[in-house]
């Protein structure tokens, strides 16, 4: 058993996550219940997670220091490391900020070698730095900026890094964790599966002869909820597709054929479109527009429930990526609502049905294909459940919306013509809200700028941007100023998570 101490941080549940692929049983624990909850089952390890607040300011969660000297193997990571160094007698400043990829370099002085990764490229995102070690720690690797991005105090089996280890775009980040656990704390390591099944029991287990309405949409996420659901409670199942005129176009055909050839159940198609544009017409800030769309989907889904007996579940493809950006645990921030988890009305009559909700994107695919789920259903780019309206920066109106329709279409077109659909995450087309001159036949044209974003990730929480070829940006560019109307030019994000969200808003 490892605990670790949730502070917060976008990535503390990613953490378990990679220590379940190891075979690893863990515990969350918050800060101020850590040593409690020792008391009642020691654990043979504890990893501090990092998190949003700075040590120093008013009302910092922390923990006592007397953690530090109960034998127990100790892991700070981010925050968890700041706070370690601060309670044992160092210092934090606010002196070296660090948002993505760094590289770290391993010194080649150190004996404390055994918790550590080589020299590579690691995850950072903390404005805050440990600028003096405490008595008995010493210095491992350091970054460009940061002195102490890795240190270890072998007698006392504590140990620290800057970076997260968790992030998959951390090189051998994974390495240190598995070093960190079988090495340092003894865990017996066995790497588990996942298991469809057991998922599939605990829905029918939980909705019994009920009904359950399925928000579905036609992709990965939503299409592997239906089906477990579909799985465990049979005719009970009633999917439902509210087309709100905010997603791809011949989504309804899509989800026509999945519930037609893939999964037997009655289709339910909402036409919306004019409730949604009418909904969003004037509202211009992303969080309004999130939670105006989240609290519109359940109005249509509580209705159709009144047409069901019996239908008193709302069936959802939330996963974990969702829930901790809509600050899903005690101590996160709060980076966007999203319509299906912060921006769901707090007077909904449902009960959730959620079977992936504590799952990445990855295990998802994962959990779809060994279902059963064909690979174009499990492989596909992913689109966001409020669609093209938070691809629009600035106020959904119908003309904005044919222009994304038309230039995410080219986005797509093209990059599956040069045959980069399946080694590139996902990729598509904003509508940026700012405006730039061009010149279009000899004349003076002020029109918008369309930004097009792709990018490389496992679980959606950590991403590099893609390296398309020029030659394809310059297709894309070229036919999105000359079939999208009102565009002046075309930019390319090259923005890494961190910093960045994977869309705009």
């Amino acid at each position: 058993m490892i605990f670790i101490v949730d502070f917060g941080s976008q990535t503390a549940h990613l953490i378990g996550r990679r220590l379940r692929q190891l075979g690893v049983t863990t515990q969350y624990c918050d800060p101020e219940e850590v040593l409690d909850a020792i008391k009642t089952k020691k654990p043979k390890g504890i990893i501090l997670s990092g998190g949003p607040a700075s040590v120093y300011e008013k009302g910092a969660p922390t923990v006592s220091k007397n953690l530090f000297d109960l034998g127990i193997p100790i892991l700070g990571i981010c925050y968890g490391w700041q706070l370690m160094a601060k309670l044992l007698g160092g210092e934090v400043k606010n002196t070296a900020k660090e948002y993505g990829p760094e590289f770290l370099k391993v010194s080649p002085h150190s004996n404390a070698r055994r918790d550590l990764m080589k020299s590579g490229v690691v995850i950072m995102s903390h404005g805050d730095t440990v600028t003096k070690l405490p008595q008995g720690f010493t210095a491992v690797a350091s970054t460009r900026s940061v002195a102490y991005a890795s240190v270890a105090a072998e007698k006392h089996r504590l140990y620290g890094v800057q970076f997260h280890p968790e992030a998959h775009h951390t090189e051998q980040g994974l390495l240190l964790l598995q070093n960190f656990t079988e090495n340092v704390c003894g865990e017996s390591l066995a790497p588990l599966s996942l298991n469809p099944q057991k998922i599939i029991e605990n829905i029918r287990n939980r909705v019994g002869n009920k009904k359950v309405i399925c928000a579905v949409s036609g992709g990965v996420d939503s299409t592997v909820t239906a089906f477990l659901i579909g799985k465990a409670i049979g005719k009970n199942l009633i999917p439902v597709y509210v087309d709100s005129g905010l997603m791809r176009p011949e989504t309804d055909k899509r989800v026509k054929h999945i519930f037609t050839q893939l999964i037997k159940a009655p289709l339910v198609i909402v036409d919306a479109r004019k409730e949604f544009l009418r909904a969003l017409k004037g509202r211009t800030d992303p969080e309004e527009k999130r939670k105006t769309i989240g609290k519109l989907y359940v109005d249509i889904f509580q209705k159709e429930a009144t047409k069901h007996k019996d239908a008193s579940f709302l069936g959802q493809g939330t996963i974990y990526s969702d829930v901790i950006e809509s600050k899903g645990s005690k101590l996160a921030s709060h980076i966007k609502s999203h319509h299906n988890v912060g921006g769901l009305p707090n007077d909904m009559k449902f009960q959730l049905v959620e079977p992936l909700r504590s799952f990445y994107k990855d295990e998802v695919r994962e959990i779809g294909k060994i279902a059963g789920l064909p690979n174009d259903i499990i492989n596909q780019h992913p689109f966001p459940g409020p669609g093209y309206a938070v691809r629009i920066r600035g106020e959904v109106t119908r003309e904005r919306l044919a222009q994304i329709k038309i230039a995410d279409g080219i986005v797509m077109e093209e990059i599956k013509n040069a045959n980069l659909y399946g080694s590139v995450f996902q990729s598509f087309a904003v509508m940026s809200g700012a405006y730039s001159t061009a010149v279009k036949g000899d004349g003076r044209v002020f029109a918008e700028v369309v930004a097009i974003r792709a990018y490389e990730s496992m679980d959606i929480m950590t991403s590099q941007w893609a390296h398309i070829p020029y030659e394809v940006l310059a297709r894309m560019s070229s036919r999105i100023v000359n079939e999208v109307p009102n565009v002046s030019r075309v930019v390319y994000d090259i923005t890494t998570k961190p910093p960045a969200t994977m869309e705009w808003e």
